[in-house]
């Protein structure tokens, strides 16, 4: 059975790819990638040889046909997505048309930009007795969200909440989350996070609208809304010399 890989590229940076994307870079012979979100020198890691198509102009129609075609003729093909192909990567759709042409897929997961941000901020977004859960969503906007899944219900959570596709609807999220949230809550703001332009701000969440107009953003940022992005002295049990565990007796 032919296979084609579904990369994931991660945020950014090349040198935060993992060893497995790489190796499948490598040895393609036809790239398939998301030009408008992935920088270009990860395209460049592929072979001389290998055919490059952009789809940041093509429909999912024109990007299967090629998908398809290209792995009938025996190619080794990958499909480069931005960030983690599972986390809005539109990938289900693309897995089930290739099925019904006799073509399987791996997956090869990607660092995702919240992993990024937290990481770039040197913050842990799980905090004992503050925060321990992390959700990761998106503003309605044009494709809607399901009705459980809106926003009010998830701010009344409290979790580090990490929104992407959102910055379009920044003022309405903004007005919905300080009815959960207080207005001196920390907002991480991430634009193109880990590349050569990377912009990257804490503000309080009463500011996370002017903000993000004032950078004039719109697109490729994310938002984390945590109060673990404040400064504490907070402290796992994990290493303490009270806590017993299989390795550690008390």
């Amino acid at each position: 059975m032919n296979k084609i890989a579904i990369v994931g590229a991660g945020p950014g940076s090349a040198d935060l790819l993992t060893l497995r994307a790489l190796n499948r870079l490598q040895n393609a012979e036809v790239l398939i990638w998301t030009d408008s979100l992935i920088s270009p020198e990860i395209a460049e890691l592929t072979s001389k040889t290998c055919e490059k198509f952009a789809t940041s102009s093509l429909t999912l129609e024109e990007i299967l046909a090629l998908l398809i075609s290209k792995a009938q003729q025996g190619k080794r093909v990958v499909r480069l997505h931005d960030g983690d192909p599972c986390l809005y990567g539109a990938i289900s759709e693309q897995i089930y048309a290739l099925a019904e042409e006799g073509i399987d897929v791996e997956i090869i997961p990607g660092i995702s930009a919240y992993q990024a941000t937290a990481s770039e901020l040197k913050k842990e977004l799980t905090i004992p007795g503050i925060v321990q859960t992390i959700v990761l969503s998106r503003s309605g906007g044009r494709t809607g969200i399901p009705e459980a899944e809106k926003l009010e219900n998830l701010a009344k959570i409290g979790a580090s909440l990490c929104l992407y596709l959102s910055a379009r609807h920044v003022e309405d999220v903004q007005k919905t989350l300080l009815t959960y949230y207080p207005k001196d809550t920390p907002v991480a703001i991430g634009y193109r996070v880990t590349w050569k332009d990377q912009w990257l701000k804490i503000v309080p969440l009463n500011q996370m609208a002017a903000a993000s107009r004032d950078k004039g953003l719109f697109r490729t940022t994310l938002y984390i809304i945590s109060p673990a992005l404040k400064s504490h002295d907070k402290r796992s049990k994990l290493y303490s010399d009270e806590h017993k565990h299989l390795f550690r007796k008390k």
